[in-house]
């Protein structure tokens, strides 16, 4: 069982092509950065008819990207560029244009690393716009932005949609979808316990028989092995996992027993001085998103000098279309994703009331609309 999944599935909404019909009110040009030694490639747009006021960087969720196939993100860009914001965006390490090998589970360390990598290269180009950089990002980014933001204190506001909290989701996207598939609280109940009980052996170095003898159903369950579990993992495989417990590397929280993905969140949540919208769909199977919203009020909404704007959408899944359940299945079976009434709206609204007003000029004039 692959206990250390901890990724946040963003399946299917960026991989489809642009159905966009009207002339784009923006430019785009192509840009290339330096970052962990390869070279990343991407798409800047600048806004048609007028000077940026302000610069959004669009940090990917997990899974595959193609910027320029996929037009990625163009209903985003379509609307902050009508704000007089530019966007920019690139494709993750062996995808698209840029090089590398792509790896599914990157560390959220290097994807933070990219991020700041690029936003160096923007502000040395005196990139239009970068006077004012602000991070947008869905999912697995709730984790790369704000390790971003501890490094970088000049970044100036973050739209958080779907985020993260300090620990794995994984049990919680299990729960969710065996739910809605209509098990029963009891059978969720043993497999729950199941998978705890089986990351407890691991990270405290309990033995490979144990491990099997206490994870027989959980490794079996047909909605593990869907996302990657091993049913009858070699005692090498079992070995392979326990080791970055062991070393330290990976850590359990006390209280949950899952997996820490990220030591002292809440303090480097604290620490962004910075305006930060977050937006909910109350029908999310992927990730908690009550718990992100608890963590980032207790944190971010506490500091007096940050905002915090949270938006929930009732009918709203992890990507924030329109849902009837928010269910995997769900999300893999649409054929068509309408986002949530009000997704966007509050996008645009929150941006003209905290970004452009307070956006350098272009005219060199100080703030204003």
């Amino acid at each position: 069982m692959r206990w250390i999944l901890g990724a946040i599935l963003v399946l299917l909404v960026f991989t489809a092509p642009s159905t966009a019909q009207d002339a784009a009110p923006y430019t785009s040009e192509d840009f290339t950065f330096e970052s962990g030694g390869l070279t990343l490639s991407g798409v800047i747009d600048q806004p048609a008819g007028q000077p940026a006021r302000a610069l959004v960087v669009f940090v990917h969720g997990y899974g595959n990207t193609d910027v320029r196939g996929w037009n990625m993100y163009w209903d985003l860009r379509d609307r902050f560029s009508r704000l007089g914001i530019a966007t920019a965006t690139w494709d993750k390490p062996g995808q698209g244009r840029s090089e590398g090998t792509f790896d599914p589970d990157q560390p959220v360390e290097e994807s933070a690393r990219e991020v700041l990598d690029a936003l160096a290269h923007f502000r040395a180009n005196g990139t239009p716009g970068s006077e004012r950089i602000g991070l947008w990002g869905i999912s697995r980014a709730g984790w790369i932005v704000p390790m971003a933001m501890a490094q970088d204190p000049a970044i100036g506001f973050w739209i958080s949609v779907s985020g993260v909290d300090d620990q794995e989701n994984f049990l919680y996207l299990l729960q969710s979808n065996w739910r809605a598939e209509g098990r029963a609280e009891e059978e969720i109940e043993l497999l729950s316990a199941q998978w705890l009980r089986g990351i407890e052996i691991s990270s405290s170095g309990g033995s490979y028989a144990d491990y099997l003898a206490a994870t027989d159903k959980i490794r079996h369950d047909p909605l593990v092995l869907k996302f990657g579990g091993i049913a009858e993992p070699s005692e090498a495989q079992f070995l392979a996992q326990q080791r970055p417990f062991l070393s330290g590397e990976l850590k359990v929280h006390p209280e949950s027993g899952l997996m820490l993905y990220v030591e002292d969140f809440p303090a480097m949540l604290t620490g962004i001085d910075a305006d930060v919208l977050a937006l909910f769909g109350e029908r999310d199977t992927n990730v908690d998103w009550r718990k992100t919203r608890a963590i980032y009020q207790a944190t971010i909404g506490t500091n007096p000098d940050a905002s915090l704007t949270t938006r929930s959408f009732p009918d709203g899944n992890h990507n924030i279309d329109v849902a009837a359940t928010g269910s995997i299945a769900e999300m893999e079976q649409m054929t068509e994703r309408v986002k949530a009434e009000g997704y966007y709206d509050a996008q645009v609204e929150w941006l003209k009331r905290f970004v452009v007003p307070y956006a350098p000029h272009p005219s060199g004039c100080g703030s204003g609309v």
